[in-house]
């Protein structure tokens, strides 16, 4: 972690190792605030421009994605290869879906366009939520 920091010129304080600790494996897709709420008590000298600040500076190098699935905030997601996410519409978490992008025909150009890179989101209820609706409709 502290290489990782270093080679993308940030300093390797506590604060930024403990967001890439957390982040490491995350599959929840936190975001700033999620991430600042949750190391703030034991890093009181944290601020949420350090969170977004190395947030931002991870993405910008590519070492995680962030994901604007949730209109309601920006998400971040450790796992930087492309793939698809959900986000369930009733209780507004987000999962990783196994769909391979690969098997998505997508052109390299349109008109004029030409093409680098594409996000897939998909929008629903989770099985959880889900199965509690069918639950109350009974």
């Amino acid at each position: 972690m502290i290489h990782t920091l270093k080679k993308f010129g940030l300093r390797a304080t506590p604060q930024r190792m403990a967001i890439m600790e957390l982040l490491e494996g995350n599959t929840s897709h936190p975001s700033v605030e999620e991430i600042y709420q949750e190391l703030k008590p034991k890093y009181p000298s944290l601020s949420a421009a350090t969170v977004y600040n190395t947030l931002e500076a991870l993405a910008k190098v590519g070492e995680i994605q962030e994901i604007s699935i949730d209109p309601q905030r920006r998400r971040f997601d450790p796992n930087p290869r492309p793939h698809c996410h959900f986000l369930c519409t009733h209780c507004q978490k987000v999962y990783d879906l196994d769909i391979a992008l690969d098997d998505i025909p997508v052109p390299s150009h349109i008109g004029g366009f030409s093409i680098n890179n594409f996000s897939l989101y998909l929008y629903g209820e989770c099985e959880r939520c889900s199965s509690k609706v069918n639950e109350s409709n009974q």
